[in-house]
């Protein structure tokens, strides 16, 4: 939810803004969008939890809720309300946007998320890929929802003075793309961390197919995938935005509570030993995720 809420008033508004355009989706449909994806992702959630129970009593013992706090069936029946009520949710969204084969993309996430707690997280690889994948996803919603409306409004307007939105595709493919890297090394992290029960219930994750010290360089050369790729983003890209000039404060941002902090993740994952050590990285990376997303506010109030 925070994600979309701060892509939608921290990146595409002020960019729209400086083009002398304004958000198109309403208020109230941008709200259903954004509760398709919370009842969705609940879903996913709970149906993860149904199909991991056996193997979390030996991997998180404390944590396992299915089958003693809330029963099977009632796990089963809450996926199928919260996946429903996200599906018509979602629907409704694309109705109102006038492309009502969007819907389809809320029905596949759910199926992904199903598939993914059945088969794919038993696989080497491509769960972790699907859940990268769908963390990408939610910041590319809000774009992909806000565009047809947007373009039905300033279509003339567009044409007649050649605007491009192409910066505006950028900046929020760019928050896709490190929230893909970041959620990748977070589950293969968790799957490093959850070795034993996974090895016990003949998962083929990353760390018992390769080898633990493999799947921590995995790890390793991600993060460093993400860094690169930040520092390339910036030094390529902050001179174009409508300000112009050399963004000194991005460059610190970034510098203080991003790349530095990943490097930090790097050497706790490389050098990890127990699972304390794994929990504790796992929890750095969603620090690092949120210091990204809270340099959206850095970008409406500093920089545009």
């Amino acid at each position: 939810m925070a994600t979309m809420y701060a892509m939608r008033f921290f990146i595409v508004a002020p960019l729209l803004q400086v083009k002398g355009m304004q958000l198109q989706l309403g208020e109230v449909p941008f709200l259903l969008l954004v509760l398709a994806t919370v009842f969705i992702a609940a879903a996913g959630y709970v149906i993860n939890d149904y199909f991991d129970t056996r193997a979390d009593l030996i991997n998180h013992p404390e944590s396992v809720i299915v089958g003693r706090k809330i029963a099977r069936r009632t796990a089963i029946i809450l996926h199928l309300g919260l996946s429903l009520v996200g599906v018509v949710l979602g629907t409704v969204v694309s109705f109102l946007i006038g492309k009502p084969t969007y819907s389809i993309i809320f029905l596949l996430v759910v199926g992904m998320l199903w598939f993914y707690s059945t088969t794919y997280k038993r696989q080497f690889l491509i769960g972790n890929i699907i859940v990268a994948f769908l963390s990408a996803l939610v910041p590319m919603l809000v774009l992909v929802f806000e565009l047809p409306p947007l373009s039905e409004a300033y279509w003339a307007y567009i044409v007649k003075f050649q605007i491009s939105i192409s910066d505006i595709i950028y900046w929020v493919s760019g928050y896709a793309l490190f929230a893909f890297i970041l959620t990748f090394v977070r589950e293969v992290v968790k799957d490093i961390e959850d070795f034993e029960g996974d090895q016990v219930f003949g998962r083929n994750t990353i760390p018992i197919v390769l080898g633990i010290q493999p799947a921590k360089i995995v790890s390793v050369i991600a993060i460093l995938a993400a860094n690169v790729l930040l520092i390339y983003f910036v030094g390529a890209h902050l001179n174009q935005l409508p300000t112009g000039g050399v963004d000194y404060f991005t460059l610190a941002y970034l510098f203080l509570f991003i790349v530095t902090p990943l490097f930090v993740v790097l050497l706790k994952v490389y050098t990890a030993t127990q699972k304390s050590h794994y929990r504790l990285s796992s929890t750095l990376l969603k620090a690092v995720m949120l210091a990204g997303l809270g340099y959206s506010i850095v970008f409406k109030y500093f920089i545009i």
